[in-house]
């Protein structure tokens, strides 16, 4: 399939399951309605709980996951690919994955991603993020072949990480999926810049469902799910308010766009520089 329609949703999640797997629900199924072929979550996209203490307790096992169940679910009753862009995943080890989950239309799990890059951050103003502390970094990149295109899934702050990015369109992504629970400040600062950045390098497009609004004790994130063409342009915005955006992907501009500028294939090695630091000086 050449071209096809995909759907960010854009959701506040509460700190509960069932009324934001509710909320979701509603929404997957206005965007099967709207004529979306692919329609893709947010990170944590089933329920987004800040206390660390409460997201270990809560957190539940891939084959008895409520969020999962729910969306193999969906994909049933509405006969589209469903991106549920990540959900909290307990493991037999001592830290949970923070993994996407991309649903066939039968309701079978077709991919899983558990996101690589830990944000462990100090934004500012108080702003502390430890993700390690709850998460377990995921090690193994993923692409998968389906009837509408090859993807390639990433999970938000990987979208820092340019290599992940470009491994995948070498690997054959056409579409990249960066399913996000942005924070406010870097929201504003980088959000739209990092990800027509990354559109562009790969020539790939950039499907990126964005949580929005107020959470749970206070925690803001930014919105602005957005959908970016292989050559940069934003094809749609999903704001600062929750709803849904729809875009078609050709993916006959994937090609097009790597052959104006083949950079994918240009590669060339070369000597690093020595490491240098403050203290050597």
């Amino acid at each position: 399939m050449s071209a096809f329609t995909v759907a960010c949703l854009q959701n506040t999640a509460e700190r509960d399951t069932e009324p934001t797997l509710a909320a979701l629900g509603d929404m997957v199924r206005r965007a099967r309605d709207m004529g979306a072929d692919l329609i893709t979550a947010p990170e944590v996209c089933s329920y987004l709980e800040p206390r660390r203490r409460l997201v270990l307790e809560k957190a539940e096992p891939q084959d008895n996951h409520r969020g999962l169940a729910a969306f193999r679910e969906w994909a049933r009753e509405t006969g589209a690919w469903l991106l549920a862009g990540s959900m909290v995943t307990r493991t037999e080890e001592e830290r949970l994955a923070n993994r996407s989950y991309l649903i066939d239309p039968a309701g079978e799990v077709a991919a899983t991603y558990d996101k690589i890059h830990m944000f462990d951050v100090d934004i500012g103003e108080g702003d502390r993020y430890r993700e390690s502390r709850t998460y377990r970094p995921g090690e193994r990149a993923v692409t998968i072949a389906t009837p509408l295109a090859v993807l390639g899934l990433t999970i938000c702050y990987d979208m820092r990480f340019p290599a992940l990015y470009r491994a995948l369109a070498q690997a054959g992504a056409e579409v990249i999926t960066v399913p996000s629970a942005f924070t406010v400040p870097t929201g504003r600062a980088h959000w739209h810049v990092l990800l027509r950045a990354r559109a562009i390098e790969t020539g790939c497009f950039i499907v990126a469902p964005a949580q929005v609004g107020e959470h749970a004790e206070g925690r803001r994130t930014y919105g602005h799910s957005l959908i970016v063409a292989p050559w940069g342009e934003v094809l749609a915005d999903g704001g600062e308010e929750p709803g849904i955006v729809t875009a078609e992907i050709d993916t006959a501009r994937v090609a097009e766009a790597r052959a104006r500028v083949p950079s994918l294939s240009g590669d060339r090695p070369f000597d690093l520089p020595p490491a240098w630091s403050a203290a050597a000086e």
